[in-house]
């Protein structure tokens, strides 16, 4: 787990990458446990950081040695349509022995990241997944930086993934929980740090369904982007910075620990597995006395600000999954029209239809009629209602959008985000400026509830 220097590149240069996708051999873990295959982009799990300028012009050439199908969609990017790496609805997939060039300008700076979106569940489990840095003109000031993939994997005694892709518990439960965690594509080891250090770590949670609560060892996290987006420089609740699979979030630690003493860095979102992940090591020798006192905020991305007051307002239900029916009836008299929609989902589930749903409809594929349809330069509100007992990371491709309230009440913190995480329950509200033509996914980034059915298009015409 190398250190990543805050560096700056001339924005506007065409950069051009080659990614090769083929089966290998990778070590997860330390010895006496041996090598396990993987999937991986140039022989690399996660794949190479591809790291760029704002305003550049990326231009990717990606030659697929799978076994099977593949594309490469660029996560969180507000890029043109044709790029955006959805199998039939934005490209041919890429068939064994042939080559897609994706080509785009990236007109956002933050941490994003590329994976498949054919097999999802089973192609970034397997080790399909890399970070994607695009650098601001004028970085905030630290003394390092870290770029952290985290995984999770089920392997077995022999260290092999675990073949049970489409597990039916899995799919109608919480998704592929694996049994071990990775940084980097390794079971992490301590890093060294020194007292009066700052450090900027740019998270990327890679894995199919876990979600991540992660506590610093009384270190005090500073939230300064999430999914890319810059927000208000803050500590989050608890001082644990959670992050749904497919999520992103920059935090800023200055390092004030002992000399010679150890912190760990512990993942607690789920209570009754609780583990470590990594520990911070302090050496002899501080860097300096105090914590330095540099600004933190990040300059703001050209994203357009939605106008709530004029905005085009849509509904969205999610149910169905294990106990999605007892939900569904604790919710009813609370969802007015958009119980319809539920219980009809629900008797599709029941006659072995889908098992998770969107308004009602599970998707069998990628290509089907759109389930909202945008208006485009308009500004744009969803009520989204999670009537499920489990959480859904929800990503919509080709746009950010801000977190306007949940249950009702005003966001905190004014916050960007192309992947919002809902609790069971929980209704949420997002606004956005539909400004990216073209027919886009909104789904589930639980892999498996997207492969059960918890996936539509929208509209943006």
């Amino acid at each position: 787990m190398l250190p990543r220097p805050a560096t700056s590149a001339p924005a506007g240069a065409t950069r051009t990458f080659r990614l090769k996708v083929a089966p290998g051999r990778s070590r997860l873990i330390s010895a006496p446990y041996g090598e396990t295959e993987t999937w991986s982009y140039n022989g690399m799990v996660p794949g190479p950081e591809i790291r760029v300028g704002q305003g550049d012009r990326l231009r990717i050439v990606v030659d697929n040695g799978l076994p099977e199908e593949t594309t490469v969609h660029w996560h969180g990017l507000r890029i043109p349509n044709a790029m955006d790496g959805v199998p039939h609805l934005n490209q041919p997939p890429i068939r064994p022995g042939e080559r897609f060039v994706y080509e785009f300008e990236v007109p956002d700076a933050g941490t994003f990241w590329y994976h498949p979106h054919t097999r999802s569940n089973v192609q970034v489990e397997r080790g399909l997944s890399g970070a994607l840095v695009v650098e601001e003109p004028e970085p905030i000031r630290v003394d390092r930086e870290l770029v952290w993939v985290i995984d999770d994997w089920r392997l077995d005694r022999s260290a092999a993934i675990s073949a049970d892709f489409d597990n039916p518990h899995d799919m109608s439960h919480a998704g592929r929980l694996g049994n071990t965690v990775t940084v980097n594509g390794r079971v992490p080891e301590d890093i060294a740090v020194r007292a009066g250090e700052r450090v900027r770590v740019r998270i990327v949670n890679a894995a199919n369904a876990r979600i991540l609560g992660l506590e610093f060892g009384g270190h005090e996290p500073w939230v300064v982007a999430l999914d890319g987006q810059p927000t208000a420089p803050h500590r989050p609740a608890d001082d644990t910075v959670v992050i749904g699979p497919a999520g992103r979030a920059d935090v800023v630690l200055d390092m004030t620990g002992a000399r010679g003493t150890r912190a760990v860095v512990v993942d607690r979102f789920y209570p009754d597995f609780a583990y470590e992940l990594m520990g911070f090591v302090y050496d002899d020798t501080p860097l300096r006395t105090n914590s330095p006192d540099w600004p933190m905020e990040l300059a703001a991305n050209p994203v357009p600000e939605p106008d709530l007051a004029s905005a085009i307002r849509h509904e969205v239900i999610l149910n169905g999954g294990m106990m999605g029916a007892m939900v569904m009836a604790e919710m009813g008299g609370s969802m007015g029209e958009q119980s319809a929609g539920g219980m009809m989902g629900m008797m599709e589930m029941m006659r072995g239809r889908g098992i998770w749903f969107i308004n009602g409809k599970a998707s069998t594929g990628h290509v089907m009629d759109p389930m909202l349809i945008f208006e485009r330069n308009r500004s744009h509100v969803v009520e989204m209602t999670n009537a499920t007992a489990f959480h859904h990371p929800m990503h919509l491709h080709g746009h950010s959008f801000r977190v306007v309230s949940r249950n009702g009440v005003a966001a905190p913190i004014p916050e960007w985000r192309d992947t919002v995480l809902m609790a069971p329950r929980e209704k949420i509200e997002i606004a956005f400026v539909a400004d990216n033509p073209g027919d886009w996914m909104f789904h589930c980034h639980v892999l498996e509830h997207q492969a059960a059915g918890m996936m539509g298009v929208v509209r943006v015409a």
